[in-house]
């Protein structure tokens, strides 16, 4: 478990998602990563190889629509909050699963949550959630547009040889941000790599998160 985790809810978009129950009780969701920065800016940090460390929950507009990623999202909490007990973590479980909360987009059953919180209590909570690895990554108090955003995020990933699939996946957010579609041609352009590089690189599951977005605009 890192050591420099923070809280960094404050001043969030909540995208319609009931967030005070976790403020209020001051449950982790974002963290900074504890590695050295290639560069650090004003706004944020540059990790030319990237970095796993850096969990950022509800950032985007896009809600967990199933029940993998209800999961995934539920495994991160209580690995990000370890010294919460199993009824905190049930409480916290519930509020998450609702769908009026505005987290999910699909109603998780009595039976299917008990499931889902038996399966995350039996993990391995000592060791980090599947993540993806990230290379820009912008401050909370950063004042940039999700335009300049995602300029900043093409100029950087795009310097590399070749785009991989977590460039893609953070070039995506950063679009959906800005409120326009994503496309095939906007990804190629922001990371200055030819359309066929994408078709190539995006595998099926980046490709359903891809529709997930643009279906919610």
């Amino acid at each position: 478990m890192t050591k420099a985790l923070k809280i960094l809810s404050k001043g969030l978009l909540s995208y319609d998602r009931n967030l005070d129950y976790l403020n209020h009780r001051q449950i982790i969701y974002r963290t900074v990563p504890t590695e050295t920065p290639t560069v650090e800016h004003p706004w944020g940090r540059y990790y030319a190889n990237g970095t796993y460390e850096c969990y950022e929950l509800f950032r985007s507009k896009a809600k967990i629509n199933t029940y993998k990623s209800l999961k995934w999202h539920l495994l991160v909490l209580w690995y990000l909050n370890p010294s919460m007990n199993p009824d905190e973590f049930k409480d916290l479980a519930a509020v998450i699963s609702e769908k009026s909360n505005g987290f999910t987009t699909f109603t998780v059953s009595k039976r299917l949550l008990e499931h889902v919180i038996y399966e995350v209590s039996m993990s391995d909570l000592e060791q980090p959630p599947k993540n993806r690895r990230r290379k820009v990554i912008f401050n909370v108090d950063c004042f940039l547009t999700p335009e300049e955003k995602l300029s900043i995020t093409g100029l950087l990933c795009g310097r590399s040889k070749s785009v991989h699939e977590d460039d893609i996946y953070n070039a995506m957010l950063h679009i959906n941000d800005t409120g326009e579609k994503i496309t095939i041609n906007k990804l190629a352009m922001y990371l200055n790599c030819s359309d066929r590089t994408i078709y190539r690189t995006m595998g099926n599951e980046l490709k359903k998160e891809k529709e997930l977005l643009n279906s919610e605009l």
